[in-house]
């Protein structure tokens, strides 16, 4: 995935035009829609039973990922002076939920996989009401941010295709089972064309702000790893809980805040950016701290 989306964002902005005649941006939230429908078809009743057998660390997941992530990004924007349009995306990158792919990463880095999925299908449901509250303490004097329409569409682009994958899961197990086979491919292509259509439209300010955007987003996906393992250190986890929470609290739901840029900031188109790189740059992050994590934990 690390290398797909480098290689389909490369190829948006050298082929901009044509590639955004194809993929309009419009096209970002039925997009995610898709990915979070086929999140849902991976979600059984026995993923929530962490949160009543590891209470303690699922409650502390949850509070560093809504605290740490959020604060980073309003931080990085006060130190760089971002102007408004990027300052914008990368508190909603940091106001997001877990990202999906963080699963994956903690299976490779040896954590506790029933955590993280756990944390994620949490965070991910409690996004509609947390995620826009964020987004308007944290940038609500600067713009006008509307909370009954940001949740409202996290509703209808995350909330409801999960509640309709998990009931088909549920219902009807064999389809699921079916459908899991190319759920994957369909996810990374999802994926893939919503970076396609955010980078092609943004492509001629991306060369201009580009080096700029990437140092922020670096720097905030490797600080969120490094203050995720710290919370879980302070608050006295294992091992491999602390590996877990450190990759949920720095991968984030980028494609969502995307399509939150897009839809709700349709003026500042350069806000849909921030959330595009993270797409890029924690799926490249995530898959080298994945692997020093797991050496580590050959060593304890």
């Amino acid at each position: 995935m690390a290398f797909i989306a480098l290689a389909v964002a490369i190829i948006a902005m050298v082929f901009s035009e044509p590639v955004h005649a194809a993929i309009p941006t419009s096209w970002v939230n039925i997009l995610l829609g898709i990915v979070m429908f086929g999140m849902g078809m991976t979600l059984k009743l026995e993923d929530f039973k962490v949160v009543f057998t590891k209470p303690k660390a699922v409650i502390s997941g949850i509070c560093a990922q809504f605290i740490i992530m959020p604060l980073l990004a309003w931080i990085l924007c006060m130190v760089f002076q971002l102007p408004t349009e990027l300052a914008v995306g990368v508190i909603l990158v940091g106001c997001c939920p877990g990202g999906t792919s963080s699963n994956v990463m903690t299976y490779l880095a040896k954590g506790d996989v029933a955590l993280s999925v756990g944390m994620t299908a949490c965070t991910t449901i409690m996004a509609p009401v947390v995620t826009p509250a964020l987004v308007l303490l944290l940038v609500g004097q600067a713009i006008d941010v509307s909370y009954a329409s940001m949740f409202l569409s996290i509703v209808q682009v995350v909330l409801v295709p999960i509640i309709l994958g998990f009931i088909i899961n549920h219902f009807l197990s064999k389809v699921a089972e079916t459908c899991a086979k190319v759920l994957p491919l369909v996810s990374v292509i999802a994926i893939s064309l919503i970076i396609m259509a955010v980078v092609s439209a943004n492509a001629a300010s991306l060369m201009t702000v580009g080096f700029l955007i990437v140092v922020v987003v670096a720097a905030h996906n490797l600080c969120g790893y490094a203050l995720g393992y710290a919370a879980g250190k302070l608050l006295g986890l294992t091992s491999d809980q602390m590996r877990t929470i450190s990759i949920e609290v720095g991968m984030q739901n980028s494609g969502l805040a995307t399509s939150l840029a897009t839809v709700h900031f349709a003026a500042m188109p350069m806000a849909a950016v921030p959330g595009t790189v993270f797409s890029v740059w924690h799926n490249i992050s995530g898959a080298v701290y994945a692997n020093i994590l797991a050496r580590s934990a050959k060593e304890e």
